[in-house]
């Protein structure tokens, strides 16, 4: 019995092709496997461009957070992606990634729930831990974020000081202060408690108020504000 013959992705139809279906159909009518096979360009001898996309999300059960989490070796580890369409891949997870670091003219936080989002793009898919302190108005808009440490958290890592200068010079009047958890514990370490003190004792000196601390974790959050701990 004679193997069906594998069509090049040129002979393929126009609405096929993710190029020519993106012109057609828009950038959202494609899959993340096509998105994909446009930034690589190019297959190899087994599996065209979108064949082997399709192989690369399947490995992450078709999440872009859990693709994002893939080293340049990993990716490498798949035939048809060298050093090269490694790092294409893993730019375009970090410019996805960027894209909600500037906050939006209505993006407000007026719950736990709001602070955890605003932060999901940023933190879901890292492997070590960072912290990040939200600066927020009166009208408890957004004003803009600040990574205030990475690697851990503790005193030395964390400058209070620094923090406390951004938020005048953001004109704030309240800060949400945000960390992940990369091992998926959702509960807060005597470091957290620590700090969350520390810098609400320090905020309130100059009248701004702490709102929040979220311990963020790609499955759920621990929230001090709803746990009646600030």
């Amino acid at each position: 019995m004679n193997e069906p013959c594998k069509l090049n992705l040129n002979q393929w139809a126009p609405e096929d092709r993710p190029r020519e279906k993106m012109m057609l159909k828009g950038a959202r009518a494609l899959t993340n496997a096509e998105l994909l096979a446009i930034l690589i360009h190019t297959g190899n001898t087994e599996d065209s461009v979108v064949a082997l996309t399709q192989k690369v999300m399947a490995s992450c059960r078709n999440s872009l957070s859990e693709l994002g989490k893939l080293s340049v070796e990993e990716l490498c580890s798949f035939k048809g992606i060298g050093k090269a369409k490694a790092i294409s891949i893993l730019a375009a997870c970090e410019l996805g990634r960027r894209r909600r670091e500037e906050p939006a003219d209505n993006q407000f936080v007026r719950c736990s729930r709001d602070v955890y989002d605003f932060f999901y793009p940023l933190l879901a898919d890292l492997q070590v831990e960072e912290c990040h302190v939200l600066f927020i108005n009166q009208s408890s808009r957004v004003l803009n974020s600040m990574k205030v440490s990475s690697g851990g958290l503790s005193e030395a890592s964390v400058d209070i000081r620094c923090i406390l200068h951004d938020a005048i010079l953001k004109r704030a009047v309240a800060m949400a202060l945000c960390h992940n958890h990369p091992s998926g514990n959702i509960s807060p370490s005597a470091c957290d408690d620590m700090l969350t003190r520390k810098l609400k004792k320090a905020a309130e000196t100059i009248d701004i108020r702490l709102v929040d601390h979220v311990v963020f974790t790609s499955n759920g959050y621990f929230s001090y504000a709803d746990e009646g701990r600030l």
